[in-house]
């Protein structure tokens, strides 16, 4: 069964995709033709695709592994750690942490090129150690990553070729936490602004008509957010997950409307789409995203394998056939 896969973003969240991923990567039926991935999605994309090239799902399934140990490994020595409180509570969040709180309140005052936050990124380095590029440009899974051009706010997609360190940290390019990535002269910011991620070229460019979306932003979230952390996050979360459903309202659209007689609409109209996700991530605070520890990252990856069995036993024997997730609802309005 011919498959894509739609990776989002979302910091240490991540890890619940690794999860996914490395769940489905045992699945013998399942054959990945694309992925498009975004930040953190971006990231888990790049690394699979090289591993699976070098080793297929057993190689995948390992350079993630990798991977994530070197992210953990890389932030041993961030003072972005848990405080005492969240430790003895056991709560995951940073939210107690001296130096997040000082970050937090740092970057509602000023921005990267007013100040040095002290946050320099390491994950360049730690990609580049984990995947060789110029391989990459070879490797038989497509990838569309996407970053967002700050001057026109339109997104660009990196294919194979275009894949570089620079345009994962693009892609992962939080504005208020880092400067601008430049590239090729332009200027890009975290691609979640401008598709999270993008679903078009999975379509456009691919033969598949299903894709696995992987969730980690909520759509839906309970209650009204009251703080300022909490308000800014949902602002975020909203922001992050309005292009991808516009995406998913035009393919609703175009099931209702398409020509047969025209495949390029009619390919959006008969793609199939699905979604894992778990409510454990809605329950993690915004600050988790930057909680780097081993103990929270195999915990987010060992839910995610959990979310993923759970869909293929409940939705694996739709694969081929039908939509797991009803679309047609985004056409309804409140």
């Amino acid at each position: 069964m011919l498959i894509d896969l739609a990776l989002q973003g979302g910091g240490s969240h991540g890890a619940f995709t690794w999860g996914v991923l490395d769940r489905l990567l045992e699945e013998n039926g399942l054959k990945v033709e694309a992925i498009s991935g975004t930040s953190a999605g971006a990231m888990n994309a790049a690394v699979m695709a090289y591993g699976h090239m070098q080793g297929g799902a057993e190689g995948a399934r390992a350079a993630l592994e990798t991977f994530w140990k070197r992210v953990s490994k890389s932030a041993a020595h961030s003072p972005l750690r848990r405080g005492p409180l969240d430790v003895l509570l056991g709560r995951w969040s940073l939210d107690s942490s001296p130096a997040y709180l000082a970050m937090d309140i740092a970057t509602r005052m000023f921005s990267p090129y007013d100040l040095d936050f002290g946050l320099p990124n390491p994950l360049a380095a730690v990609l580049a150690e984990t995947v060789d590029f110029d391989a990459l440009a070879a490797a038989p899974i497509k990838l569309f990553i996407t970053a967002t051009n700050v001057h026109t706010g339109r997104p660009r997609v990196f294919r194979n070729a275009d894949v570089t360190p620079a345009a994962l940290m693009a892609s992962a390019c939080l504005p208020s936490m880092f400067q601008a990535v430049e590239i090729d002269g332009q200027a890009y910011w975290d691609g979640g602004y401008s598709g999270n991620p993008t679903m078009t070229p999975l379509i456009n460019e691919c033969v598949s008509d299903d894709t696995i979306i992987v969730g980690i932003n909520p759509v839906e979230r309970p209650g009204i957010p009251k703080t300022a952390r909490d308000i800014l996050n949902r602002l975020n979360e909203v922001a992050f997950n309005a292009v991808l459903l516009k995406e998913l309202q035009m393919m609703a659209l175009l099931r209702e409307v398409s020509d047969p007689g025209n495949e390029k609409t009619a390919h959006w109209a008969r793609m199939r789409v699905h979604l894992v996700r778990s409510a454990l991530l809605t329950e993690l605070g915004a600050s988790s995203k930057l909680n780097a520890e081993w103990e929270f990252l195999t915990m987010l990856r060992d839910e995610g394998r959990r979310a993923a069995d759970a869909f293929m036993a409940e939705n694996g024997p739709a694969l081929g056939t039908r939509s797991t997730l009803p679309i047609e609802y985004l056409l309804k309005t409140d």
